[in-house]
C-alpha cells in the first residue's frame, strides 16, 4: 500500500508540475499563488474555453487520484512521513515534508476544481443534494421543492459538466426525481448532446435511465431519436447495452421498437427511415440476394458481438435474433446455432427468445440438437415452469428423434421434482401433450398454430413420425407419473391443475402393460384420500376440483362437445367399476348412514352423489347400484330439508324422485 501511495504521490507531483507549468503557482508563496490565481481568472475571461481545455485532462486525473485515496492509508503514510521528517529535518531546513507537500497538493487541487466551469458551485450543489435526497424522515413537499429549485438554479446551463462524474451525476438524478414535468423536459433537452456519452458511462447510464423513467412521452421520444443510428454500437458496449434494453422493454412504443430493430439491419435502415415502410425482413430480403446477404451479415455480426459482451439474455437481442432466424440459411445458420448453443437457456424466458429457440431446435441437425439439449440440462425445471420455456420443452418432445437423449437429459431432472412440475400451470402442458397429444382442451388455437409451424420446419431434419416419437417419450415418463400420484396424492389432488392431470393420466390407455396395475393402485389411493370428516377445511372434497375429478371417474369418459354425451373408455376400471368400488369403500353400500348424511349435507360432495345416482340408473340390473339408490331414497326427508344453498342436494332429490 505504501508503494502504491508513493507511486500515486509521484504521479500527483508530476501532474501538479505539469499543471503548474501552465498556471505557474509553484514558485510563489500561498499569498502569491492566490494573487496569481486572480490574475489568471481575469485572463480566462478573454479566453476561457481554451484555458479549460488545456487543463481539463490533468485535473480529471488529479480528481480521480484524490477521490480514490483511502483516508486511513493517507494517515498511515503521514505517520511514516513524520518519522522520516524527524530523521531528515536537519538535512535541508528548506525542504518540505511529505505531509506538507500533500496538503499543498490538496489546496492546489481544490483551487483547480474551482477554476472549472461550474466548479465554484459544486460544493454548494452537493450540500443541497445531501438535504434533498433525505428519505427518512420524509421532507415536506414545500421544503423539497425549495431545495430542488435552489439546486436547479446552480445546475442550469452547466449540466454537461456535472453528469459525467459519479457524485455530480447522482445530484442530477435526484433533481430529475423531484422536479416537475417542465423542468425534466428542460434537463432532457440540455443533455441532448450527451445522450451517447451518458449511455456508455458507468455512472451516466443511471441518469439516462432516470430520465426515461420519470420523463414525459416527448422526452423519451427525444432520447430515442438522439440515440438513433447508434444502437448497434451501443449493443456492443457493456454499459450501453443495458440502456438500450431498458429503452426497448420499458419505454419504447410498438412503432419505436420496430424501428429500433430495423436499425440492426444496417446503416441504410438506421439513418434513412420511413415510418410508413411496413415491410417485414423476409419481404425486404426477397427483393434481392444482395440485400439479404447484407442484412443477414449485419444482424449476425451484432448478435455475436452482443453475446460476447454478455447480453444474450436481453429481450432486444432476442428480437434481433427473431428477425435473423427468419432469413438464416447455410453457413450463417450454422454459425448462429454455434454462437447460441452454450447459453441457449438464456433465450427461453422472453416471447421473442422462445420463438428463436423453437426455430433453432426445429431446424438444427441431430448433432446440433444434442449440444443444445445438453446445455439445457441444469436448467430443466426452470425451463418447464417458465411461461415461454414450456413451449420450448414441448418442441423438444415433438422434434427430437433421439428419445434416448431426451431421457438422459431430462428424466432424472424431472423425476426428482415431478410433483412440482405436474401442479404448475405451465410445466404440466408438455406432459399433457405426452398423454393426450395436442388436445384442444389444453392448447388454444394460436398456440396450436405456432406449434404446427415449428413441426413443419422440423421435417427437414426430423425423420420419425410424430406419434411414434411421442409414445417413446411417454413410455419413459409414465411410471414416474403414477409413482408421483401414489406417493403424493394429497399434494396433486388439492390443486386444480394436479387433479386435471390425474384425470388425463387415468384415462390414458397407451401402454396397458404399464398402466393397468398402477391405475388400480391409484384408484385405491384416491378413494382413501376422500375418507374422513368432510367438515374439516383441508379435506380434499372441499378443494375446488376433487369433486369434479370424482364425477369424471364415475362417468368413466370424456365429454363429447359434438354429440353432447360422455364417450366412455373401456377396460380402465372406471365408470361403473369405479362407482361400485367407491360406494363399497366409502358408504358400505349405503349402510353407513352417518357417512351418507355427511356427504348429502356437504355442498361439494352432494354433486358426487348425483353422479353416482345417474351412473347406477344406467345399469338397473346392477345389484349394488340399486341398493345404494334405495339407501339414498330412505334419506329423502333429510335431503329435502337441506339448505337452499346446497344445490347438489336439491338436484339429488329431483334425480331420486
Amino acid at each position: 500500500m505504501a508503494a502504491q501511495l508513493k507511486s500515486g504521490k509521484r504521479k500527483a507531483e508530476s501532474l501538479s508540475a505539469k499543471a503548474s507549468k501552465k498556471s505557474k503557482p509553484s514558485k510563489h508563496s500561498e499569498e502569491e499563488l492566490s494573487s496569481e490565481q486572480s490574475s489568471e481568472d481575469e485572463s480566462e475571461k478573454d479566453d476561457e474555453s481554451e484555458s479549460e481545455e488545456e487543463s481539463e485532462d490533468d485535473l480529471d486525473e488529479l480528481d480521480k487520484m484524490d477521490e480514490d485515496e483511502d483516508d486511513d492509508d493517507i494517515e498511515d503514510e503521514d505517520n511514516d512521513d513524520n518519522d522520516d521528517d524527524e530523521s531528515h529535518k536537519y538535512d535541508d531546513p528548506d525542504k518540505k515534508s511529505s505531509k506538507e507537500q500533500h496538503e499543498e497538493q490538496r489546496k492546489l487541487l481544490k483551487e483547480r476544481k474551482n477554476k472549472r466551469k461550474s466548479g465554484v458551485e459544486v460544493e454548494r450543489i452537493k450540500k443541497l443534494w445531501e438535504r434533498l435526497r433525505v428519505k427518512n424522515p420524509p421532507l415536506p413537499k414545500e421544503v423539497r421543492d425549495k431545495l430542488a429549485n435552489e439546486t436547479w438554479s446552480l445546475c442550469e446551463g452547466v449540466l454537461g459538466d456535472l453528469v459525467m462524474k459519479h457524485d455530480a451525476s447522482r445530484v442530477v438524478q435526484t433533481l430529475v426525481k423531484y422536479s416537475s414535468k417542465e423542468r425534466r423536459d428542460l434537463i432532457c433537452k440540455e443533455l441532448k448532446p450527451y445522450y451517447y456519452k451518458l449511455a456508455t458511462s458507468a455512472y451516466g447510464k443511471y441518469l439516462l435511465v432516470k430520465l426515461l423513467h420519470y420523463g414525459s412521452k416527448d422526452s423519451r421520444a427525444l432520447i430515442i431519436k438522439g440515440l438513433h443510428g447508434k444502437l448497434r454500437k451501443l449493443m456492443r458496449h457493456r454499459e450501453g447495452a443495458y440502456v438500450v434494453e431498458d429503452l426497448f422493454v420499458l419505454y419504447a412504443t410498438t412503432q419505436q421498437r420496430n424501428q429500433m430493430i430495423r436499425e440492426f439491419w444496417g446503416s441504410q435502415y438506421a439513418y434513412f427511415t420511413d415510418e410508413n415502410d411496413k415491410r417485414t425482413i423476409a419481404e425486404v430480403c426477397a427483393e434481392s440476394e444482395e440485400k439479404k446477404k447484407l442484412i443477414s451479415g449485419n444482424l449476425l455480426g451484432t448478435i455475436k458481438a452482443s453475446i460476447e459482451k454478455g447480453s444474450i439474455g436481453f429481450q432486444i437481442l432476442h428480437a434481433a435474433m427473431k428477425e435473423f432466424v427468419q432469413i438464416m440459411e447455410g453457413e450463417d445458420m450454422k454459425e448462429f446455432i454455434e454462437a447460441v448453443t452454450e447459453q441457449f437457456a438464456s433465450l427461453v424466458h422472453t416471447p421473442e427468445g422462445c420463438e428463436v429457440a423453437c426455430t433453432v431446435l426445429a431446424r438444427a441437425t441431430a448433432k446440433e440438437r444434442k449440444l443444445l439439449l445438453r446445455s439445457l440440462k441444469e436448467h430443466a425445471e426452470k425451463l418447464a415452469t417458465n411461461e415461454h420455456g414450456q413451449t420450448v420443452l414441448q418442441i423438444i418432445f415433438m422434434t427430437t428423434d433421439d428419445t434416448v437423449l431426451v431421457q438422459k437429459v431430462f428424466f432424472s431432472e424431472y423425476s426428482e421434482h415431478m410433483e412440482n412440475v405436474l401442479t404448475n400451470k405451465y410445466s404440466r402442458r408438455p406432459f399433457i401433450y405426452l398423454l393426450n397429444g395436442l388436445d384442444k382442451a389444453y392448447f388454444s388455437p394460436n398456440v396450436l398454430k405456432d406449434i404446427e409451424k415449428y413441426v413443419e420446419l422440423s421435417k427437414e431434419t426430423s425423420k420419425k413420425p410424430e406419434e411414434e416419437r411421442r409414445n417413446q417419450i411417454l413410455k419413459i415418463f409414465l411410471p414416474v407419473f403414477y409413482k408421483t400420484l401414489l406417493e403424493n396424492p394429497y399434494d396433486l389432488l388439492k390443486e386444480n391443475i394436479g387433479a386435471q392431470f390425474v384425470q388425463e393420466l387415468l384415462y390414458n390407455t397407451t401402454f396397458p402393460e404399464i398402466s393397468d396395475e398402477l391405475r388400480i393402485k391409484s384408484i385405491d389411493t384416491i378413494i382413501d384420500c376422500v375418507r374422513g370428516d368432510l367438515t374439516k377445511e383441508d379435506h380434499l372434497i372441499n378443494k375446488a376440483y376433487t369433486p369434479r375429478l370424482l364425477k369424471s371417474l364415475i362417468q368413466g369418459g370424456k365429454w363429447n362437445r359434438e354429440t353432447k354425451t360422455i364417450d366412455e373408455i373401456e377396460n380402465i376400471n372406471l365408470g361403473l367399476s369405479f362407482a361400485i368400488k367407491f360406494v363399497e369403500e366409502i358408504f358400505d353400500n349405503g349402510k353407513d348412514v352417518d357417512v351418507l348424511e355427511s356427504w348429502i349435507s356437504n355442498k361439494e360432495s352432494s354433486f358426487v352423489l348425483v353422479a353416482l345416482t345417474d351412473k347406477f340408473k344406467q345399469y338397473p340390473k346392477d345389484k349394488i347400484g340399486m341398493e345404494f339408490i334405495n339407501a339414498l331414497k330412505k334419506q329423502n326427508k333429510f335431503i329435502k330439508k337441506q339448505d337452499e344453498s346446497n344445490k347438489g342436494a336439491s338436484l339429488l332429490y329431483k334425480v331420486l324422485n
